[in-house]
């Protein structure tokens, strides 16, 4: 049972980690864009079509930790070889 508990462990941290890092990404291209927005107006165009593709992008990211986190819970490729240890 204590490799279950790891695994829910392991996936905890695992999308506070990514949750964190993504969250420090988005905000610091937020406050990028919105800093070129406010020197040059002109360029709002460009600059938030190239905003939204970065935010794309490092959401991606915590997307892919998300999976990560429910392939460890859930589909774990050494569940069967636990409960055998286990079982013994």
């Amino acid at each position: 049972m204590e490799f279950f508990a790891w695994c829910v462990m392991a996936a905890g941290i695992g999308m506070g980690l990514g949750s964190f890092g993504t969250g420090i990404g988005q905000g610091l291209a937020i406050k990028s864009a919105v800093e070129g927005v406010a020197r040059n107006p002109g360029a709002s165009g460009k600059i938030l079509t190239t905003m939204m593709i970065g935010l794309a992008m490092i959401e991606s990211l915590a997307i892919y930790v998300f999976v990560v986190a429910m392939i460890i819970l859930f589909a774990n490729p050494f569940t069967e070889e636990v409960i055998k240890l286990l079982v013994k």
